[in-house]
């Protein structure tokens, strides 16, 4: 696959799931207003607190059985049987990870609340929420089985579905409890979705097969054997998030925590989607051609290219109105939120740009590679998290973000040089380089001026940056790519994207 074609692949799967993240987001942030006004940043705080030790436990029991899960059943795609039996013993893995998780949690319960809150009092809602952790497993297995299927679209259904029953739950529980419907709201939430992807997963259909203990150990070995290698950076990621997220609350108070907590989320709105498609899309892809140098090298850059393109100008857009996003999402109380917002953003461009590059150690089957280099910079932005939060406040943990996402892209891209001889194509560093200095304009704008001039001149950059790069879809994509025909019945705007940028 070349030319217009591949950026055309690269640009459908982002799409699609681009469309399933946005109606997600537009559709959640209704929910995050509402729980920020009824609960205030001390809510939101426990909220984050309660997840992060979820998500850690759960990570733990887990196994990584739902990334190890979708390449197993990939590889089988085309023999049914062969579907049949890694998802009948996928299910039988997700049973048993969520009720060791469910153990785990009671277990852990006392010395995460004391770690979290200074005392036991949240022990209680903690051990119940390992509940969460059961119907979360099986809720990962049916979407890992969606997703080794490439079902992209009904992947899409389910986060489309799970978004709306989910905020008409979580409005429900707390505009009736309030701060007592933490709690109930995450078991609910957890319900709703495990119900909305089997009734996606209903519709697939296997042959009747039998299983005995011997054959599903054979089966159930190499599953667990890669997912134990990828669990190793889901665990450091969520060891690093509860330790951010404990050390702020020891440091500032459980308030400070809903200020990060609030930035964290609002950073990664307008390129979530680009991400998304990654691990959806662009992993199998890589993986395919992987022993193909020249293919694999050209994957990587158009994915870079096609990435930047797609998140730049919701990023543009966060640096320039940082400051109203956060009024208007949540509330005055979150204020302090603006400049946390302002670097995380910072930091997630940099994701965008070094993810791709993170992908070719997993394509290549070296899981002890990857889980040494998600360790030396995971270790580096706890360092810098250690560091910067006592001296600099809340604000501190969004430069450890920074600062290690800059880091990343200098490795990554010296390691996969070395791996498979990769260097970026001169398209791909032009527009990371352009995109750059946008972003950092637009950040001095909104720094330096006050509010309104800011939010003007913001904008400003943010409109040029976001017809730069709809320039650039238009050169990639071609004329008559339906998207770039619909743009271009907008008048004067074929002046716009004449201009054919060098390659």
């Amino acid at each position: 696959m070349s030319g217009n074609s591949s950026y055309r692949q690269i640009l459908r799967s982002s799409a699609v799931m681009g469309g399933a993240q946005a109606i997600n987001y537009m559709v959640g942030l209704l929910r995050i207003k509402v729980v920020a006004v009824l609960l205030g940043p001390a809510g939101v705080g426990v909220i984050g607190l309660y997840t992060s030790a979820s998500n850690l436990v759960g990570a733990v029991t887990g196994l990584g059985l739902q990334r190890s899960a979708v390449r197993a059943i990939a590889s089988a795609d085309g023999d049914p049987v062969a579907v049949a039996r890694a998802t009948r013993m996928l299910r039988r893995l997700c049973w048993a990870t969520g009720v060791l998780g469910w153990v785990a949690s009671v277990a852990l319960a006392i010395p995460l609340s004391r770690m979290m809150f200074q005392s036991s009092t949240h022990a209680w809602a903690l051990a119940i929420l390992g509940g969460t952790l059961l119907l979360g497993a099986i809720n990962g297995g049916q979407l890992a089985l969606l997703r080794g299927l490439r079902r992209i679209d009904d992947i899409a259904r389910v986060q489309i579905v799970g978004a709306f029953l989910n905020t008409i739950v979580t409005i429900a529980l707390y505009a009736w409890l309030r701060e007592r419907g933490i709690v109930p709201v995450m078991l609910a939430t957890a319900t709703v979705s495990l119900a909305t992807s089997w009734w996606f997963v209903r519709k697939v259909e296997f042959p009747a097969m039998s299983m005995t203990w011997t054959e599903a150990v054979a089966e159930a070995k190499p599953m667990v054997s890669l997912g134990i290698a990828l669990m190793i950076s889901t665990v450091l990621s969520m060891v690093l998030e509860f330790y951010t997220r404990s050390l702020v609350s020891r440091t500032y108070g459980v308030d400070a925590v809903g200020i990060y907590q609030a930035a964290w989320s609002l950073s990664g709105m307008f390129a979530g989607f680009v991400l998304t498609a990654m691990g959806t899309d662009f992993y199998p892809r890589l993986t395919a051609v992987i022993d193909d140098r020249v293919a694999a090298i050209r994957e990587i850059n158009e994915q870079t290219e096609i990435g930047v393109l797609l998140a730049l100008p919701g990023l543009l857009v966060t640096l320039a109105l940082a400051k109203w996003i956060v009024w208007a999402l949540y509330s005055s109380a979150f204020a302090p939120a603006t400049n946390v917002l302002v670097w995380m953003s910072l930091g997630v461009f940099g994701r965008v740009v070094s993810w791709p590059l993170g992908y070719v150690q997993l394509a290549l089957n070296t899981g002890k590679w990857y889980a040494a280099t998600e360790f030396l910079f995971i270790a580096l932005q706890a360092a810098l998290v250690t560091w910067m939060v006592p001296r600099f406040g809340v604000v501190g943990a969004a430069y450890a973000f920074f600062g290690c996402y800059v880091s990343y892209f200098i490795g990554m891209s010296l390691l996969t040089r070395r791996l498979i001889g990769f260097r970026h194509s001169p398209a791909a560093l032009r527009l990371i380089v352009i995109a750059t200095l946008l972003m950092v304009v637009t950040m001095a704008v909104s720094r330096l001026l006050p509010d309104l001039p800011a939010a003007i001149l913001g904008s400003a950059c943010a409109f040029v940056g976001g017809l730069w790069c709809l320039r650039g879809l238009s050169h990639r994509l071609g004329n008559d790519h339906r998207l770039i025909r619909a743009i271009l019945r907008i008048p004067g705007i074929e002046r716009v994207l004449a201009k054919r940028e060098p390659q």
